[in-house]
């Protein structure tokens, strides 16, 4: 019973990768509010700084790592830097990653090289490294990782960076049942569309800049939600641990629908893809 009790969470110790922007920094910020301790990794060193002050100024500490989490030994350097400012770390959050606008057959082998070396192999290595030490050390503790909505169906142009998601969601359901015993939880979150820097750096990375807002076109209104939404819930799931994380009833509801009638799935898809064509300049 235990298990299902509501956790407490003061003073437990969260390490978050993609901490400087976005869903990471709303994560972050959250957990400072309930009590919690934060390790910050990302890339952009003064982004990342500004992020552990907002920690701090919620009552928390805030300890930071700069480094792209496919560095050499960056999960080791996280894991020990937590260690050693906190004397443990108790959740690891592995929520870096990206995307990017392009067609299956226009994917470049060492872009889905990278994509897969940041949004699952990096945040493979991290929550393994963590689980390992955990079991070293007979602790419990609680592994996460953001995949997306679209680990479960795809849309036109996103085919890498959701099968980066499919992947990750994978890996975490098969943790969760492997390291149960041993009192440590695995979580899978599954984010909607949300408005960040994600779709802006999308564009940019596929050379398909438009000048639109910062969520896509085929986005409808009320599908979209802020990062602290997805914090909310992740808090949620760190006092009442359970295998996925929705955001949104309705979209997951879809998610069931379209993996049971791959007809219906592939009817949205082809809506997606015309009102892109709509919205994308034309070729020259």
């Amino acid at each position: 019973m235990v298990r299902f009790m509501r956790r407490v969470l003061t003073d437990q110790v969260i390490i978050i990768t993609g901490a400087s922007s976005g869903i990471g920094a709303a994560t972050a910020i959250e957990c400072a509010k309930t009590g919690m301790n934060v390790l910050l990794n990302a890339r952009r060193e003064e982004k990342l700084h500004a992020v552990a002050e907002q920690v701090r100024q919620a009552g928390a500490q805030a300890e930071v790592v700069v480094g792209d989490v496919t560095d050499q030994r960056i999960s080791a350097r996280m894991l020990d830097a937590a260690q050693q400012r906190f004397g443990r770390f108790d959740v690891v959050f592995a929520n870096a990653g990206y995307g990017f606008e392009k067609p299956a057959v226009e994917v470049a082998d060492e872009e889905l090289r990278r994509i897969f070396d940041v949004n699952f192999f990096a945040a493979a290595e991290l929550l393994t490294r963590a689980a390992q030490r955990l079991l070293s050390q007979g602790r419990p503790g609680h592994l996460l990782m953001c995949s997306s909505c679209l680990a479960k169906f795809t849309l036109p142009l996103y085919s890498a960076y959701s099968a980066t998601k499919a992947a990750q969601s994978h890996l975490c359901r098969a943790m969760r049942i492997e390291l149960e015993p041993h009192a440590i939880d695995v979580s899978s979150v599954y984010p909607i569309t949300t408005a960040t820097e994600f779709f802006e750096v999308a564009q940019r990375l596929s050379g398909r800049e438009t000048g639109r807002a910062s969520v896509p076109d085929h986005a409808r209104r009320g599908f979209v939600q802020s990062p602290q939404r997805v914090a909310r819930a992740v808090v949620r799931c760190l006092r009442r641990p359970k295998p996925e994380v929705w955001t949104s009833h309705t979209v997951r509801t879809v998610a069931a629908v379209m993996t049971m009638f791959p007809s219906f799935m592939d009817l949205i898809m082809r809506r997606a893809a015309r009102t892109h064509r709509r919205s994308s300049p034309a070729d020259p």
